[in-house]
């Protein structure tokens, strides 16, 4: 049976109090956005829903607008289930105000979820998650004192400590999206940056007996769909609401070179302003190799291709995002998940496999908090509530992790000038500090899968070593004394062979590593155990 056409108020009112809600999207993209609006202006409106429970793999926003941000609102949702928060402040701010129930999990565990909930399946058994906060002993991912059922065990399988996530209950509704629908709702998704997992979403949602609401730019006549571009099949789909104006992502209308239909020069993608934020990208960049397949994650990190088209060395390596993007130039900000000229896009799912078997040779992280084992806290914070995204997957699971940030936060103010940094007003608190709120990485648990770690800053890099944190460079124009050690809340062991940072990671223009990188032995292909 064909699906429903319907307007965005009307789909938004098939919506009722209590249900189970799964929403699409990842970051900026894949947003149903029309959808969620509508059920943001009945509910404001005093026509409900009330008390929903959410699930979304990922965080789902711009921050402060857009995406799971249209559910801020006390009494419009009992509980979530979210990947991360971090790009849905207002909602955050719900979880830190003990306002709902709300449960982290690993973004890998969530995209497992989705097919444990399509297939019937009780939950997900796996080792991310030992040794963090994910441990039923540490809180089993429960971000607040009003959470309180049990949803992560803890069990011993053929020899393997493990860690066991509850599905949750039966989904009633989905709210998904793609590009092109035909009339008996087979939906494509051609201009779509990432694929991610709505059909595992659609499927589990069909199965339970609901409601999948798929919003789409366009329809298309029955049968008219190349059935490769075809993601959700029209069996599945409920109800359709076409929106011509829906944005690829949360910053762009429509670019082709983000979804395959075009590939633009490399030299089209602009430098970043040289900042202290570049000098970092650039100094992660150094530790590269040729033939690395790298995850890249956000803040500074998602500036690393960036660094890599302006020196020529993109093609060398693969550069992946947890969206399902794998090659050509990562987005970041608004366009994070996303990348220019991908040379394929593939489901979320498929994606954290590879990442949870050890196939990354190296990735590139934020911290919040460092202590001095090399334990990092970018989950939980002051009133920050972001939860893991996908950090813990990649961290646990990743040979080589280097972990980038600047030493201090808060009230920073630093200029590159000739060639040196400058620091013309410090940040207001310290991130290197005796004991991190919450364990997002453990470091001894690194130590002793033999993982490699480093920690890159704007004035200083330090490698984890059994001994703890060891500084090995200092920028030019820093002061070892006043600028780092003193601004750090434990004294870090020093390198007998302490070296200034490359002066070339200061200047303005391309640091010219191209040749040198060609010349670099590819990195050894060593999985964790």
């Amino acid at each position: 049976m064909a699906p429903r056409i319907l307007p965005a108020e009307e789909a938004a009112a098939l919506v009722q109090d209590g249900d189970f809600v799964i929403i699409g999207g990842n970051g900026g993209t894949g947003t149903p956005e029309a959808v969620i609006e509508a059920i943001e202006r009945r509910f404001l409106a005093g026509q409900g829903p009330r008390d929903l429970t959410l699930f979304h793999v990922t965080g789902v926003g711009a921050v402060t607008e857009h995406g799971m941000c249209h559910f801020a609102h006390e009494g419009l949702v009992r509980r979530v289930y979210g990947g991360h928060f971090g790009l849905q402040v207002p909602f955050m701010a719900l979880i830190d105000e003990n306002r709902v129930e709300a449960y982290n999990f690993p973004q890998g565990v969530m995209t497992g979820l989705c097919r444990a909930m399509a297939a019937g399946q009780p939950g997900v058994l796996t080792h991310v998650g030992l040794g963090t906060y994910m441990e039923p002993a540490l809180g089993g991912g429960r971000m607040n004192e009003r959470t309180t059922e049990p949803m992560v065990e803890r069990l011993h399988l053929r020899g393997r400590d493990m860690l066991f996530y509850h599905a949750p209950e039966r989904p009633r509704i989905a709210l998904l999206r793609g590009t092109t629908a035909d009339e008996d709702g087979y939906v494509a998704m051609e201009h779509e940056a990432t694929t991610r997992e709505d059909l595992s979403m659609a499927q589990a949602v069909h199965n339970a007996g609901g409601l999948v609401i798929c919003q789409v730019k366009r329809l298309a006549r029955r049968g008219s769909l190349h059935p490769q571009m075809v993601k959700i099949p029209g069996f599945l789909i409920d109800v359709l609401v076409v929106e011509p104006e829906q944005m690829q992502t949360f910053g762009t209308r429509h670019d082709p070179s983000r979804c395959g239909e075009t590939r633009v020069p490399v030299s089209a993608i602009r430098p970043d302003p040289l900042s202290e934020r570049r000098v970092m990208a650039r100094r992660a960049a150094l530790e590269l190799r040729p033939g690395d397949v790298v995850n890249l994650g956000v803040g500074v990190s998602a500036m690393i291709p960036n660094v890599a088209a302006e020196e020529g060395i993109e093609e060398m390596i693969t550069l992946t995002v947890e969206a399902g993007v794998i090659g050509g130039v990562p987005g970041h900000a608004r366009e994070f998940g996303t990348a220019i000229n991908p040379r394929a896009i593939i489901d979320q799912g498929y994606q954290f496999d590879f990442y949870d078997g050890g196939g990354l040779s190296c990735a590139f992280l934020s911290f919040a908090q460092v202590d001095p084992a090399g334990n990092v806290n970018v989950t939980r914070f002051g009133n920050r509530f972001a939860g893991s995204g996908g950090f813990i997957d990649i961290t646990q699971n990743t040979r080589r992790l280097v972990f980038s940030g600047t030493l201090t936060g808060g009230r920073l103010d630093i200029a590159v000038e000739e060639g040196a940094l400058r620091i013309l007003r410090d940040g207001n608190f310290k991130k290197f500090i005796p004991a991190v709120e919450q364990i997002s990485f453990s470091g001894p648990q690194a130590l002793a899968k033999g993982q490699e770690v480093s920690f890159v800053t704007e004035r200083a890099v330090f490698e984890l070593t059994p001994e703890g944190l060891l500084l090995t460079e200092i920028a030019p124009g820093a002061r070892l004394r006043e600028d780092v050690l003193d601004r750090m809340g434990f004294a870090p062991r020093i390198s007998p062979n302490l070296k200034p940072m490359e002066a070339r990671l200061f200047h303005e223009g391309p640091m010219g590593i191209g040749a040198e990188f060609a010349r670099l032995p590819p990195r050894a292909r060593r999985v964790p155990c």
